[in-house]
């Protein structure tokens, strides 16, 4: 009985529903109704009945979870003892990346949507820009993402999506509640920022650029939890990626402040090594499931010439 199967099926039990179930594993809705339709075929019995709410399980699906989940394990120990002759594929990101983007689309390469020649094991490299530009230079890494700044590349390289930028502040700051927050109100108003090279420095540097005094850094964060909290309690202003502060935002954490001229969207670039080597298939798969992760908002004007064409399947 093939994997992919009794993943779908096991992803739906977790999930409750087929929609979520697809986002989670990187298929399209269509893709992953047809693998349980199969899996019921060969069972012989309906597992899964969508339902208003979603989906849930039959009575046979409900006996089958706990033996498919055993089904699984066994199969991830299976590809865990073959890993040591599989190639391997280095990809580095910043912290903003790392820990809220990248993780959707390495566990849908795991779980089969790369396709069958995606077959590598993936190490995963957090950092600043800098260090993973050189480490990249160096060879120690094969792919790595970050978001733009403008600064052409030595190599191969193709923006992948973009992503919403926000202003946010904790919910105790003067601004929280303003109807709408001006450019003098920003002028005015103390930027907490990370470590240089981070995104939300990156950004912070776009923005001054753009208006006609710089904004003042009131202070520097060691990390993005560092600087989310330090917002949370109302001691700056954040200008981060959406993806970086949405569950913040979500339980009322931050506040997307409401600017009256709201910046762009920022570029997610992805840069990789001319040869990849052995890695060169699950390199292209996780390019494909990028731009498929990412949601395509209205691109940023270009500060350089058209980039390198990603490799296509």
């Amino acid at each position: 009985m093939d994997s992919r199967y009794l993943r779908a099926f096991v992803t739906v039990a977790e999930s409750g529903g087929i929609s979520a179930a697809a986002e989670r594993l990187g298929y399209a809705q269509s893709s992953l109704s047809a693998q349980l339709r199969r899996l019921e075929q060969e069972l012989g019995v309906t597992v899964v009945v969508r339902t208003s709410t979603g989906a849930s399980l039959t009575d046979a699906g409900r006996r089958l979870l706990p033996y498919a989940r055993e089904a699984l394990e066994v199969d991830e120990r299976m590809r865990r003892a073959a890993a040591a002759s599989r190639p391997r594929l280095r990809i580095g990101a910043p912290e903003t990346l790392a820990g809220e983007w990248l993780p959707d689309i390495v566990t849908a390469l795991h779980y089969g949507a790369g396709g069958p020649d995606a077959d590598a094991e993936i190490s995963v490299v957090v950092g600043p820009r800098a260090l993973l530009a050189e480490q990249l230079a160096a060879g120690e890494l094969d792919l790595a993402f970050h978001f733009d700044d403008g600064s052409r590349a030595a190599g191969p390289s193709a923006v992948v999506g973009h992503e919403e930028v926000v202003v946010v502040a904790g919910p105790a700051h003067p601004l929280a509640d303003a109807a709408e927050v001006t450019e003098a109100d920003v002028l005015a108003a103390d930027f907490l920022v990370a470590e240089p090279g981070c995104s939300s420095t990156l950004l912070y540097d776009r923005l001054s650029r753009d208006l006609p005094a710089r904004t003042r850094t009131a202070t520097a964060a060691d990390s993005l939890p560092a600087l989310r909290r330090l917002a949370a309690h109302g001691r700056g202003l954040a200008l981060l990626p959406r993806l970086a502060v949405v569950r913040d935002l979500e339980d009322g954490g931050l506040v997307d402040l409401p600017l009256a001229t709201r910046p762009g969207p920022v570029a997610i670039e992805a840069r990789w090594r001319a040869d990849p080597g052995s890695a060169e298939p699950t390199l292209r798969a996780v390019l494909r499931l990028a731009r498929r992760h990412t949601d395509q908002l209205p691109a940023t004007p270009t500060l350089r010439p058209r980039r390198t064409p990603a490799p296509t399947a």
